[in-house]
Order: C-alpha cells, then structure tokens, then sequence
C-alpha cells in the first residue's frame, strides 16, 4: 500500500483527455457553455484529488465481476473517473457518464474487447 504522505503525479491518456473533450462538447451543445465548464472542473478537481490518496477510490462492480482489480474509480456523479495506481503516478483511462452502458464502455477501452 502507499505511504499515505506520498504525493502521486496524475495523469491523463490520450483516450480521458478525448473523453473530457466530448463531455465538454456534449454539454455545450445540449445545455450551456458555463455547466460545461463547470462540470469540467469539478471533474478536474476529482482528478487532481487523486495524487493525495489515489488508494481511496473503489473497484468498479464491472470489472470486479470479471476478478479485475487493477482499476479504482472516484465519482463527480453521475461520472466516473476510470484510473489505476502504477508506481508514484495515478493514470487516468477514462471519464464517462456512469448512467452509459458501463460494462460495454468498460470492455472496450480498457479490456480491449
């Protein structure tokens, strides 16, 4: 386990930046630029909460189903912010509404199904 102390680096795949890019679009084009921006940062401060205690996010049900415990999860519902502790640094795989098809979205970009 992490020395608590420890700060980790957080990081973002290519594939969570593109998610937090559609989240934002999606939400300017169905609602308004400044809930887009908002969500945004409320999303970026869950992340950002991550390099303190990235051992506090629970094991999404969908993987864990699967007997797959490499992945944690935080929340700014309904999102999901998908991430796995390697080292000192906190990777960030995905962001995705939590009310979408998660096993499917799951599979797909994490289990490469």
């Amino acid at each position: 386990m992490a020395d608590r102390s420890a700060k980790f680096e957080v990081l973002l795949t290519e594939g969570a930046e593109q998610d937090l890019e559609a989240l934002h679009d999606y939400i300017c084009e169905f609602d308004c630029v400044a809930k887009a921006h908002d969500v945004l940062g409320a999303l970026m401060v869950v992340a950002e909460s991550l390099a303190q205690s990235p051992e506090r996010g629970s094991y999404p049900k969908e993987l864990v189903s699967l007997g797959i415990k490499e992945y944690r999860q935080a929340f700014f519902k309904p999102y999901r912010v998908i991430y796995r502790v390697v080292g000192q640094h906190v990777i960030i795989d995905l962001i995705a509404d939590g009310r979408r098809d998660m096993p499917s979205v799951l599979a797909r970009r994490l289990l490469g199904a």
